[in-house]
């Protein structure tokens, strides 16, 4: 690989950050602006029905004790609440509240705008190809799909 060549990491990465900046900017700029990117990308995670803190955790690669670090500042900051699970008395869910479901919209919509950007720019071709190509990289990357 010659030196001036990105490897497929960064290339994948630099326009995951790209579209992570703009979503993240336009929530802030609807008023949710009291989120750090580190809580973001923990509450990105959390299941509709609600989440186990040691799922979270590992589906985020963090720590437990940073998982519930984070959780504690979303609820604090109302964008999520520790529920009993269903499932098992002993164990609590980490469930988006009201608050949090107000701004997915905002994110899906922004993602939106940057997917149509990314095939005005490369071609409806080359975007389904470039989709279908990701989604089976996931058969083999992604412990969690």
């Amino acid at each position: 690989m010659p030196d001036d060549e990105l490897n497929i990491g960064l290339l994948l990465f630099i326009p995951y950050r790209s579209l992570e900046s703009r979503v993240f900017q336009a929530i802030a700029d609807a008023g949710f602006d009291d989120l750090t990117l580190a809580q973001a990308k923990l509450l990105q995670r959390i299941d509709p029905a609600g989440s186990r803190l040691t799922a979270l955790a590992a589906s985020a690669q963090v720590t437990k004790q940073t998982a519930g670090f984070l959780v504690d500042q979303l609820e604090r900051a109302g964008y999520v609440e520790r529920v009993p699970d269903p499932t098992d008395a002993r164990a609590r869910l980490v469930r988006l509240t009201d608050r949090a479901a107000t701004a997915v919209p905002l994110g899906a919509k922004v993602i939106e705008e940057i997917e149509a950007e990314w095939t005005a720019h490369l071609g409806p071709r080359r975007m389904t190809q470039l989709r279908d190509a990701l989604t089976r990289l996931r058969e083999i990357t992604d412990p969690y799909r």
